[in-house]
This record gives C-alpha cells, structure tokens and sequence, in this order.
C-alpha cells in the first residue's frame, strides 16, 4: 500500500477471510473434515442466513466447499474447507503471527532504548 512505510512489506492478511464471522467459518472448518449447516451455524453463533451468504461469499472465493444432500427425506447441507480455504486459512494465521512477532520486537527495542543494559551496583554510603 502507498501508506506503508518504505523498505516494509504489509502483513499478508487475507481479505476474503479476514471479516470475523467469515474467520469464524474457516477457523470451525479448519477442525473437520466436513461438518453440517446447523453444527457450522451454532459453533459460529449466528443465524441461518448470515451462514448461507458467508458460505456463499467463501465458495464464490474457492475457499469453501458446499455439499448438499437428504437425511431421509429431509434436505442437508454440509461445509468443507476446500485446500485453497485450508491454505488461505494458513497464510492469514502466519500473517498474524508476523504481526504479534514485530511488534514483540519493536517492544523489546524499545525497552532497551530507554534501560541500560549494565546496571551499576550501588556503591555502600
């Protein structure tokens, strides 16, 4: 971005998974191999329809996998990661991580800045 400092690259977080509940979706995925609608939708704790535009928003992307079938007579659907989703998924994580570690590092620089590295022992009055 033209707003980044010179000579720093920007974390590489992923937009199409960085909005929360989008996150939420691919986090719950990332522990299953597939799971059903309703389990998804009470895991992340939000409504029906907010989950079916986030799918929808996600497999438009290739991130998700939606499969849909019957139960008896009754109509299912089921979400998977696909590995775009598992990789991206990945890659947002390390993102973050990248994060927590410089700013780890630049607390660190700072406190050394401001406290001597050898403390003199004080001398007995």
């Amino acid at each position: 971005m033209k707003d980044d400092p010179p000579g720093r690259e920007r974390a590489a977080l992923d937009e199409t998974i960085h909005h929360s509940t989008r996150l939420a979706v691919v986090a719950f995925l990332s522990a299953c191999d597939e799971a059903d609608f309703a389990a998804v939708r009470d895991g992340c704790q939000v409504s029906d329809s907010v989950l079916s535009k986030t799918a929808s928003a996600l497999e438009a992307a290739g991130y998700l996998h939606v499969r849909k079938g019957h139960v008896g007579k009754r109509p299912r659907t089921w979400l998977s990661l696909t590995p775009a989703g598992q990789q991206a998924l990945a890659g947002h994580v390390a993102a973050l991580q990248n994060i927590v570690t410089t700013a780890s590092g630049a607390a660190t620089t700072a406190r050394e800045a401001q406290e001597p590295r050898v403390r003199p022992v004080p001398s007995p009055e």
